[in-house]
């Protein structure tokens, strides 16, 4: 339905007027109005219209009036879904939840999550074995805002400091960093603020190098530019920290205004090694100093490997350098070299290229471990130093792994090892005798329904005769007859692959006989370098394509059929659902766009979008610009078309995609479809772009999910007819 645009906007009176009953019946919405106002400009050539560019001014209280009125709609319609509020129930199933362990002068520290609880708190143990004893509990922190609280934390070398990155109501990128003292519990007078990340602790535990960014503004293009690493020693005046690396204070090193830098300590302490992240082309520009230099009056930074090198990471160890690199490499290989006389060209091959995919290195005393992925399941190598033999670790299951080390001291190991149908199981690992066993630090939980799943990894043909990896997950008892609800969801960006992880807001879903479907599209990293360039910039159609093809075979193959499909998408996956949808509105019943990159011509205005353009390319290029209107799903809405239900979820705290790049496209979408399905913005005041707060992430799943089965028809999310 299109309103009138002379009305004005602070007068619109929120008419929710839903008909709402079975899936069958006839459904009307009347929106919120949205006013075009069209923005004309001539791109290279191309002429573009953006009717609502208008929703981008978020300061305007006119814009911020229309998102309360979208998410007031949204809330009524969501509110009258039977089985919303009950899909999620498995709180009181997980005794706990622990992401990462750090280990430092024998103390373990450690977030946890227990069942019931919002958000983590901080423990520690004296050994492995020692009793766990409460360090931080952000329920008792601060005033009247302690549920919107979340944390990083980095122990100091000597373990008796802790420093903690404070972020409110999903600000993720924007800490507060104090540091707390572990015997005392209680929080010296350091506060530093803004802190993009604490990136070390120097070895004698006197302070701490971090981050630093220029402004707190979480709209501001300037967020994430010339954030400086600076070094801060503990009781002294945060506005006096040494600046020890950035793009001002380093001319020489030919530093971007948009580039990460990161500096943390090699593993022995020798040195300050530096890490510059300019895009997401596994190239980066690496230095390194001597440690003591961080408290002389200048750090005298030296190259380690140059962008052209082609090196991902390195690690120094006993005056060696081993290096993952893709020169030459798609899939990846390691190398290694003397520090001294350190030649990337000509630096030996300590493990080479294989059809399997290296994706990271970690050693520990004795072992580099080096993670090999076939591009679903992960496997281990570990490499002895004394004698050069090279062993793969047998894993207790098939799945993704990852092995954690603590020091060069030891060979202390915890092997990390999830499936699609089965929770990260955590073992302690012995290399020398290759024993595993269950660590202290594992959760044992018995979720209902897993032994009744299945898992198929199949092959689709996309549109191009490549072949793509579908992973597909669902209950034993379930009929290929077409009726199945499925929920397909992919990223297919910046290399980043999608690993077989148990995520417990599927097994409601699965339980009631929908079917999961992971893709792994290009632009991803599962088959190596070439397959995330196959969906980068100018080849990002592929990424959709692939999306779309396997759609089709699910279809095809009597998974499901188009009523029932469900195409789920989040962050840069919102190019890959945005343009599915507009691309084959036909093939999707319903469309999850979290926190969805919509209008990516109009990205380099995010406050990452300049870092964010090495990935999908610069309006400031020809050839790039027209990719990126390309892969512009709110470019590519047509009035009169029938697009499937679809609801974009935003967090108005959004520092990676503002609020208004999912608003353009909910608006475009709502004023050109003729479908008579709902197009709904769900806007979440108390979180950005994602959140640690288990209520928020809860009921978001469950929103987001009961609108999508709702709209492809699954029984239980039918409201009943009045």
């Amino acid at each position: 339905m299109k309103n009138s645009s002379t009305q004005s906007l602070a007068s619109v009176v929120c008419c929710v007027s839903l008909f709402i009953s079975n899936h069958s019946a006839a459904q009307n919405f009347i929106y919120p109005e949205t006013q075009k106002q069209p923005v004309t400009e001539t791109i290279f050539g191309k002429v573009v219209v953006d009717n609502y560019r208008w929703l981008e001014d978020v300061n305007n209280q006119q814009v911020l009036d229309w998102i309360k009125l979208q998410s007031e709609f949204t809330n009524k319609m969501l509110d009258k879904i039977p089985g919303r509020n009950a899909l999620i129930k498995l709180d009181e199933l997980t005794p706990s939840d622990i992401p990462y362990i750090s280990r430092e002068s024998g103390r373990y520290f450690y977030k946890k999550t227990m069942a019931g609880e919002n958000v983590a708190k901080l423990y520690y143990r004296q050994g492995k074995e020692g009793k766990e004893v409460l360090l931080f509990d952000p329920h008792t922190y601060g005033s009247g805002h302690s549920k919107e609280i979340t944390f990083n934390f980095l122990p100091s070398k000597d373990g008796k400091m802790v420093a903690l990155s404070f972020t409110q109501s999903g600000k993720a990128d924007i800490s507060t960093v104090r540091v707390i003292n572990v015997d005392t519990k209680k929080f010296n007078s350091d506060t530093l603020y803004p802190v993009n990340s604490v990136q070390a602790w120097t070895p004698d535990s006197k302070g701490f190098i971090y981050g630093a960014l220029q402004t707190s503004d979480q709209l501001s293009t300037h967020l994430f530019q010339d954030i400086a690493v600076k070094y801060h020693q503990l009781g002294t005046d945060p506005m006096k920290d040494k600046t020890i690396l950035s793009r001002i204070n380093n001319p020489n090193f030919d530093l971007k205004a948009a580039d990460l830098l990161f500096v943390d300590y090699s593993m022995d302490n020798k040195y300050l090694l530096a890490t510059i992240w300019s895009g997401s082309q596994e190239q980066n520009k690496k230095l390194y100093a001597s440690a003591p230099d961080l408290t002389d009056n200048q750090v005298n930074w030296k190259t380690l490997v140059k962008s052209e090198d082609e090196v991902k990471d390195a690690i120094i160890y006993k005056e060696m350098v081993y290096l993952l690199s893709r020169k030459d490499a798609p899939h990846f290989k390691v190398l290694v070299s003397p520090l001294n006389e350190l030649d990337v060209t000509h630096a030996q091959t300590l493990v080479p290229e294989s059809k399997q995919t290296i994706e990271w290195l970690t050693i520990c005393r004795d072992y580099l471990f080096v993670q090999k992925t076939d591009g679903i399941n992960s496997s281990i190598d570990q490499y002895n130093f004394s004698n050069g033999e090279v062993q793969s670790i047998k894993l207790p299951l098939s799945g993704y792994s990852w092995a954690q080390t603590f020091d060069i001291k030891t060979n202390d190991c915890i092997l990390h090892v999830s499936s699609w149908k089965q929770p990260t199981t955590r073992y302690d690992y012995n290399p020398l005798s290759h024993q595993t066993s269950i660590s202290v630090f594992n959760s044992t939980a018995k979720y209902p329904g897993t032994d009744d799943l299945l898992v198929e990894e199949v092959d689709v043909k996309s549109h191009d005769g490549v072949m793509v990896s579908l992973s597909l997950i669902y209950n034993k008892n379930i009929k290929k007859d077409g009726s199945n609800v499925v929920l397909m969801t992919g990223y297919g960006s910046y290399g980043i692959s999608s690993s077989p992880w148990f995520k417990p807001m599927y097994l409601p879903l699965l339980n009631k006989g929908i079917i999961i479907a992971e893709t792994h599209p290009r632009g991803g990293g599962e088959k190596g370098y070439a397959w995330h360039m196959g969906g980068f910039k100018a080849t990002k159609p592929n990424t959709w394509k692939d999306f779309i093809s396997c759609g089709e075979y699910l279809i095809n193959n009597g998974y499901t059929s188009a009523q029932h499909l469900i195409g789920d998408g989040t962050s840069a996956g919102g190019i890959l659902i945005g343009r599915a949808i507009t691309e084959r509105p036909d093939l999707f019943a319903a469309a999850i766009n979290n926190v969805p990159v919509s209008n990516p011509l109009r990205g380099e205005n995010r406050p990452n979008g300049i870092l964010d353009s090495k990935e999908f390319g610069t309006v400031k290029d020809s050839t790039e610009a027209m990719g990126l209107i390309e892969m512009d799903a709110y470019l590519h809405v047509i009035p009169g078309v029938k697009y499937p239900a679809v609801i974009a979820v935003t967090g108005i705290n959004d520092t990676r995609v503002p609020v208004w790049q999912p608003a353009k496209f909910v608006a475009a979408l709502q004023n050109a479809t003729t479908s008579n399905k709902p197009i709904v913005l769900q806007v979440n005041y108390d979180s950005g772009h994602w959140t640690e707060e288990k209520n928020v992430s809860f009921r978001n799943y469950a929103n987001m999910y009961a609108f999508a089965l709702w709209q492809a028809g699954h029984k239980d999310f039918q409201p009943t007819k009045k």
